[in-house]
């Protein structure tokens, strides 16, 4: 293995690590923080970084604009809850459907999208001078 392929090898390993301690928040947020602060704003700031992590462990070289598409998506699954698409596909009796797509659209998980956005363009500016 050259020295490339190590480097893209420990990105991806790096991507992965994180990829899974953030899910691991994300599930012992939703299960277990009943509060006002943490589980509804900082759980869907997480959310971008999440998909983020799991991007890059698939494509550890640098993808243009990365952090706008996945906000965009996050964005974009928002608007479905917006026109109720849980119960448009009769998913309403599956609780982890439910809870993995939402049901409830909100203005501020759009704005908290949009910090995790901020935070994803700063550390890239970090990693990507």
């Amino acid at each position: 293995m050259n020295t490339y392929e190590k480097s893209k090898t420990k990105y991806r390993i790096k991507y992965a690590a994180a990829f899974i301690l953030l899910v691991l928040a994300e599930v012992f947020i939703a299960l277990y923080v009943h509060d006002n602060f943490i589980r509804p704003y900082v759980g869907d700031i997480l959310v971008v970084v999440v998909i983020y992590c799991a991007v890059r462990t698939l494509f550890p070289n640098k993808i243009t604009l990365l952090p706008l598409w996945i906000f965009l998506f996050a964005v974009f699954v928002e608007f479905l809850q917006y026109v109720g698409i849980v119960s448009i596909l009769g998913l309403n009796e599956n609780e982890f459907f439910r809870v993995l797509m939402g049901s409830v659209f909100d203005w501020k998980d759009i704005i908290c999208y949009g910090i995790g956005f901020i935070l994803l363009v700063v550390y890239e500016k970090r990693i990507y001078p």
